[in-house]
């Protein structure tokens, strides 16, 4: 029936296990939604004497239904593919943008101490609304101006990201003034 799909078909979905353990399920889920239980002790009890809980079974059967409808649906879905397409350029560029910035130590938390790693993520996460800051504030001067902002289409306005770092030098000399403020103007 689904020629070209069959080398990726292995069996199909249990819903009969689904069925059977629907009750535990639901239990599992609420207590780690209402914090009742940890997430760690429930996959201790699923895994115990290596053998595999029944109810674990079924979760994982329900993953790949919940899988598989996600797949058809990309695959039907040109509007959706080209969604997902624009939030993974998003989260590339962002990612991009955190190696460009926290590139020292090549860009690895380089330690097993918590403190430390607690430490340079803080920083990282500084750096980025620093960033972003920055560079909204910048943005938002230049449209300010009456030549850019019409000629702006509503396709530019939704292609505008404070996700840019092209114009920042990581290296080099800092000349750091506290009595100096950075030629933006904030409108508030």
């Amino acid at each position: 029936m689904f020629t070209n799909l069959q080398p990726i078909l292995t069996r199909p979905i249990n819903w009969e296990l689904i069925r059977q353990q629907y009750d535990q399920m639901v239990k599992y889920a609420t207590a780690l939604r209402l914090g009742t239980a940890e997430t760690e002790a429930i996959m201790k009890r699923f895994t115990r004497n290596n053998l595999k809980h029944p109810t674990y079974l079924a979760l994982a059967e329900l993953g790949k239904a919940i899988k598989t409808i996600f797949l058809c649906e990309y695959l039907n879905s040109e509007k959706l593919r080209i969604e997902i397409h624009e939030g993974l350029n998003v989260v590339e560029n962002w990612n991009s943008a955190n190696v460009f910035i926290f590139y020292g130590k090549g860009g690895e938390i380089s330690t097993n101490r918590i403190e430390d790693q607690e430490l340079a993520v803080l920083s990282l996460h500084l750096l980025q609304n620093c960033l972003v800051y920055v560079n909204t504030l910048m943005i938002q001067k230049i449209l300010s101006q009456d030549k850019w902002h019409d000629i702006m289409t509503p396709e530019d306005l939704r292609a505008l990201t404070p996700l840019i770092y092209a114009h920042i030098n990581p290296y080099g000399n800092f000349n750091l003034d506290m009595n100096e403020r950075i030629p933006i103007d904030i409108a508030i």
